[in-house]
């Protein structure tokens, strides 16, 4: 019985220069982690990654590749010897497997990196498509618009593939630079860091909140959601910074309609502080331009000028109802609609500003003692480390 082999295609990793080979062992490493539980064996060859050992386990090992940032395809194949009469064998059964009385038309593309094979890519081309229509009914050759392709690769042995199956795209993931993550318990954030991740950013996440007038629901919900997000990233760790004391200095000595932008510059200064610690080079926001009062280009505006560190927002021109499929797709949505308080809610004033100028609310900012109110909140943090299988620890700082 021949072997089956998954075949793992990427995309823009191949478009990569001499540092190519970087990406490429980052998706092979991220490959074997995440099939830590299976023996397997990887093989990496021509712009081709083999994910071989695989026949028993196949169902289960395909669901957790389509997870794999870097990713874009994903094809179970066949590796035959180098001949051409048991290529063609190989090609009929897996044409079988997928031809329903609807398929008319089929082609088949050959890719020859072994040049001492004695047949070029058209000759082997032609024969296993000979082939196939001897041995398969109402079936004929369209090369332009096939409905099906049946793909021959001739390396050190053939691969035959004809199903491919779609991956998750991106980049490997920590490929790029570490960046902090503000994670609330809302819709967008999740679905914002896990935009990010799929561009190769190291994830860690920091969640304010405001205990006691925050539950520990609350908290154990945005735990969820980082859980959820681990299925993509291995694990997150969060940085859970209690703001109480801001928001109730800020609240009883600056005015009430600054209150969310207020609160919004000591998060960010908070999660600059965090991401300095940890070497990351840069934050992340769930902001959508317009969707709330914090959200305007005169709120960011304001909000930017609080941290010297690039501060990413890939939701920023995005529609609700886009981020919302996307939260659906990642299994975030349901988790993040549960009804538990946040910090941003609880002390929301009856009116809000809107369109705040950066000289008003550093007059605000005046009022109080910002360094003083920083160093107190970081001094509450609690790391906490957070596995998709479930595994959770704690660390007080």
């Amino acid at each position: 019985m021949l072997e089956k082999v998954i075949i793992v295609k990427y995309g823009e990793i191949g478009l990569k220069g001499k540092n190519r080979y970087f990406f490429e062992n980052t998706l092979i490493a991220n490959i074997k982690k995440k099939l830590k539980d299976y023996d397997i064996k990887i093989l990496k060859t021509h712009g081709r990654i083999y994910v071989e050992n695989v026949d028993e386990n196949i169902d289960s090992i395909i669901p957790l590749l389509q997870e794999v940032f870097g990713i874009v395809a994903l094809s179970i194949g066949v590796k035959a010897p180098l001949d051409l009469e048991i290529g063609g064998q190989v090609a009929i059964d897996l044409m079988k497997e997928v031809v329903h009385d609807q398929v008319k038309t089929f082609k088949v593309e050959t890719r020859r990196s072994n040049k001492g094979f004695p047949y070029k890519s058209p000759e082997i081309s032609s024969e296993i498509g000979g082939m196939i229509l001897e041995n398969l009914d109402n079936l004929k050759v369209d090369v332009h618009n096939p409905e099906i392709v049946v793909t021959v690769e001739v390396r050190d042995l053939i691969y035959i593939y004809v199903v491919s199956i779609p991956g998750i795209g991106g980049m490997p993931y920590k490929t790029a630079s570490k960046a902090v993550l503000l994670l609330s318990g809302g819709i967008d954030s999740p679905v914002a860091g896990y935009l990010m991740a799929r561009r190769g950013v190291e994830i860690e996440a920091v969640h304010f909140h405001s205990f006691p007038f925050t539950s520990e629901r609350a908290q154990e919900k945005v735990i969820e959601l980082a859980r959820r997000m681990a299925k993509y990233t291995g694990h997150i760790r969060i940085h859970s910074i209690n703001i109480l004391e801001i928001q109730t200095e800020t609240n009883q000595k600056c005015p009430l309609p600054q209150s969310t932008i207020l609160s919004r510059r000591f998060m960010m200064r908070l999660a600059e502080k965090v991401a300095k610690e940890i070497g990351a080079r840069s934050l992340i926001t769930g902001e959508s331009i317009g969707q709330v009062a914090s959200q305007t280009m005169e709120s960011l505006a304001v909000t930017n000028a609080t941290v010297q560190m690039p501060v990413f927002r890939p939701l920023i021109a995005m529609d609700k109802i886009d981020i919302i499929k996307i939260a659906q797709s990642i299994d975030t949505f349901e988790t993040s609609i549960l009804p538990y308080e946040d910090c941003c809610t609880v002390f929301l004033p009856e009116k809000v500003v809107t369109r705040p100028e950066l000289a008003d609310i550093e007059a605000s900012e005046a009022l109080v003692d910002v360094y003083a109110l920083v160093e107190k909140a970081f001094a509450t943090r609690e790391i906490i480390g957070v596995k998709y299988e479930g595994t959770v620890w704690r660390q007080e700082k």
